[in-house]
C-alpha cells in the first residue's frame, strides 16, 4: 500500500542537469514561472500552489517578484526515517523543508493556454509519511500520450506527511488543523482547477490518481465531505490502495502526546503552540521514534487521515456502503502479493498462536477471540496458501512469513478496494487489474520472496527507465488499454479521436462477467494479458470486510 518507489527506482532528475532546449514562461496571478523544454515536452517544475506554516492549514501561494526559476523539483516535504528493508535502498532527498506545497507540470511542448487538453494529476506515494513528486517519472505518460496523438498534461503535486500533515488529538480538532496532508491535496487540485489552463490544461477535464497512499488519498477525495473534494475531477486511477477503516481524531491522542513529551512542550499551557515553535531538529527527532510502516507495527499506521468531521466526515467504509461517493468512472487495480514487503518486519513471529497474537493485538484489537479464530482459518498455517502466492513451500522465510503476508496484503490493500469495487460498480463505470507478473520481473530483480509485491505493476503505467524494456513491460503497455484513453475520454476502452492507439484486448468493467466468473478483471501474467475473474479467498476477503464495517457502524457480526 506504502512502498515509496523511490525504493525500488533510482530518482530521476529533470532539474539543473538539463540542458534547456527553450525557457517557456508562464504568468500567474502571484508569480512568473520559467519552465524548460527538452525534446518535444515541456515542464515547470518546483511551482508553488500554497503556502503552510507548521501545523497550519495551506493558504495561497505567497506573491513572488520577478521571473521565478521553476527548472528544478521543489524540496520535499519532511519524512519520516523509515526501518531499512532488506535489499531496498531509499535515495536521499537533496533537499528537505516544511515549506514544501509546490508542484510540477507536464505538458506537450505545443501547447498553449487554448489547448484544453485533458488533465492527470498524480498524488504520491509513501504511506503518509514519507514520499515526493519526483519520485516518478511521469514524462512517459505525457510522451506515450502525443505518440497516440491524445495529449494529456500531467501535474504531480506534494502534500505534507507524518506528524507535519496528520497530527491528531483534541488539540488538533480544536485548533481545526486535522488532515493538513489531505486538504494541501485538496488546495493543490484547487489550483489546478484555478491555473491549468494558463499551461494547456482543461479544468473541466481532470482525473485524480496515485499508488498506494496516493490512491488512498484519491478513494478519500472521491467521498462526499464539506470540502466537496469531489467536485474537483471527472474521474480516479487507485494502483493498490482504497478507503480504510479510519479512527477518530481523538484516538491519536497519546501520539500527539509523546510529540509533546519529546519535544520538551509538556510543561507548556498550550502544548500546539510549543510543537509549532519547537526546533526543526527536535521535533523530527520525535516523530522518527514513532513506528513507520516498515516497522513491526507495519500497516497499522501512527500518522495517517483520521476522521474529523470535515475532510472525513465518518468512517470511509461507511460512507462508501451510503453511496456518500462521487458517481464519476474509476480504474483500480492490485498485485498479488501486496503483503510481502511489510512482512519482513514481523519475523519474529513463528508460531501459529504469535501469529494469532499479533493480528489481534496490531490490527483488530476489537475483535473477539472468535472472530480472530476464524481469521486463523481463512489464512491458514500452510505455506502452500501464502503469499507470494502459487510459489508452493518457496520463499518462506520463516515459519509465519508467507500467512502474515496473505493477510496484512489482503486486510490493507487488496481487500478495501474490493469492498470499493463491490459498491461502485453498481453505480458508476470501473474497471479493475491484477497482476502477477510473478517470474520474470522477480527474477529480474534476483529477490523471489517478494512476489509480485507492491508497486510491481508501476511500471506498467510509467515506464520508469530501461527496466522496462527488459522485462517486456513497453511492450506490454502498447497492447493494454490505457491510462492515456482513460484520462482522455473516461473509458481505458475508448481511445481520443484521431488516436493512433491500438489495442488488442477489451477491458471488461468489474462487474461485467467474464468466462471465469461473475467479474472481470484485466489481468497481467507472464507473458500474456487476460480477462479472469475475481474470484480469489473470497471467504477471507468478505469476512475481513464485514467485520471491518461491522466495527465502523458500531454493530456486531451477524
Amino acid at each position: 500500500m506504502f512502498l515509496p518507489t523511490c525504493l525500488l527506482t533510482p530518482f530521476i532528475f529533470f532539474g539543473s542537469h538539463v540542458k534547456a532546449e527553450e525557457s517557456p514562461i508562464i504568468s500567474l496571478s502571484y508569480g512568473t514561472f520559467q519552465g524548460f523544454s527538452t525534446g518535444n515536452l515541456t515542464k515547470f517544475l518546483g511551482v508553488p500552489f500554497g503556502h503552510a506554516a507548521r501545523f497550519e492549514t495551506p493558504e495561497p501561494p505567497i506573491v513572488l517578484h520577478g521571473i521565478q526559476n521553476a527548472t528544478e523539483f521543489g524540496p520535499a516535504c519532511p519524512q519520516q526515517t523509515l526501518t531499512p528493508l532488506p535489499g531496498l535502498v531509499r535515495s536521499p532527498y537533496p533537499v528537505i523543508s516544511e515549506d514544501c506545497l509546490t508542484l510540477d507540470v507536464f505538458k506537450p511542448l505545443t501547447s498553449s493556454s487554448k489547448s484544453n487538453l485533458p488533465v492527470f494529476v498524480y498524488i504520491p506515494s509513501g504511506g503518509f509519511e514519507s514520499g515526493n513528486s519526483r519520485d516518478i517519472d511521469v514524462s512517459s505518460l505525457v510522451q506515450r500520450s502525443m505518440e497516440v496523438t491524445e495529449p494529456i498534461i500531467v501535474v504531480t503535486l506534494n502534500y505534507r506527511v507524518t506528524a507535519f500533515g496528520f497530527l491528531a488529538g483534541k488539540e488538533v480538532g480544536s485548533a481545526g488543523i486535522s488532515n493538513l496532508g489531505t486538504r494541501d491535496q485538496i488546495y493543490g487540485l484547487q489550483w489546478v482547477q484555478q491555473y491549468i489552463s494558463a499551461f494547456g490544461g482543461d479544468p473541466d477535464r481532470v482525473v485524480v490518481g496515485g499508488q498506494s497512499a496516493g490512491a488512498i488519498s484519491t478513494s478519500l477525495l472521491l467521498l462526499s465531505n464539506k470540502q466537496n473534494s469531489n467536485a474537483l475531477f471527472r474521474g480516479a486511477f487507485m494502483e493498490s490502495g482504497s478507503v480504510l477503516k479510519s479512527p477518530f481524531l481523538a484516538e491519536g491522542q497519546s501520539d500527539y502526546d509523546n510529540l509533546v513529551a519529546g519535544t520538551n512542550c509538556t510543561g507548556s499551557p498550550d502544548t500546539l503552540d510549543c510543537l509549532r515553535r519547537a526546533p526543526f531538529e527536535t521535533l523530527m527527532a520525535a516523530i522518527n521514534k514513532t513506528p513507520d510502516f516498515f516497522s513491526y507495527r507495519s500497516l497499522s499506521l501512527v500518522w495517517h487521515p483520521r476522521i474529523d468531521g470535515d475532510v472525513v466526515v465518518e468512517d470511509p467504509l461507511v460512507s462508501i456502503s451510503r453511496g456518500l461517493y462521487a458517481k464519476i468512472p474509476i480504474m483500480t487495480g492490485i498485485c498479488d502479493d501486496e503483503g510481502t514487503i511489510f512482512a519482513f518486519s514481523e519475523n519474529n513471529i513463528t508460531t501459529d498462536a504469535e501469529f494469532l497474537d499479533y493480528v489481534h493485538s496490531n490490527y483488530l484489537p476489537a475483535s473477539s477471540q472468535a472472530e480472530i479464530t476464524r481469521v486463523g482459518i481463512l489464512y491458514p498455517d500452510d505455506p502452500t496458501q501464502g503469499s507470494p502466492f502459487d510459489t508452493g513451500t518457496a520463499n518462506q522465510l520463516t515459519p509465519e512469513f508467507k500467512r502474515i503476508a496473505a493477510f496484512e496484503g489482503d486486510f490493507g490493500i487488496i481487500g478495501p478496494r474490493r469492498f470499493f469495487l463491490e459498491h461502485a460498480s453498481a453505480t458508476q463505470d470501473a474497471w479493475s487489474w491484477g497482476t502477477s507478473l510473478f517470474s520474470v520481473r522477480a527474477n529480474h530483480l534476483n529477490n523471489t520472496s517478494f512476489g509480485t509485491y507492491h508497486s510491481f505493476d508501476i511500471p506498467i503505467w510509467f515506464q520508469l527507465d530501461n527496466t522496462s524494456e527488459t522485462v517486456g513491460v513497453d511492450a506490454l503497455s502498447k497492447r493494454i488499454p490505457t491510462t492515456v484513453n482513460f484520462v482522455n475520454t473516461l473509458d481505458p476502452n475508448r481511445p481520443a479521436a484521431f488516436s493512433t492507439i491500438e489495442p488488442t484486448i477489451f477491458w471488461p468493467k468489474w462487474n461485467m462477467p467474464s468466462a471465469a466468473g461473475n467479474s472481470s478483471l484485466l489481468t497481467f501474467s507472464d507473458p500474456a494479458v487476460n480477462i479472469t475473474a475475481e474470484d480469489f479467498r473470497v471467504d477471507a476477503i468478505g469476512f475481513l470486510n464485514d467485520l471491518m464495517l461491522a466495527e465502523a457502524m458500531g454493530e456486531d457480526m451477524p
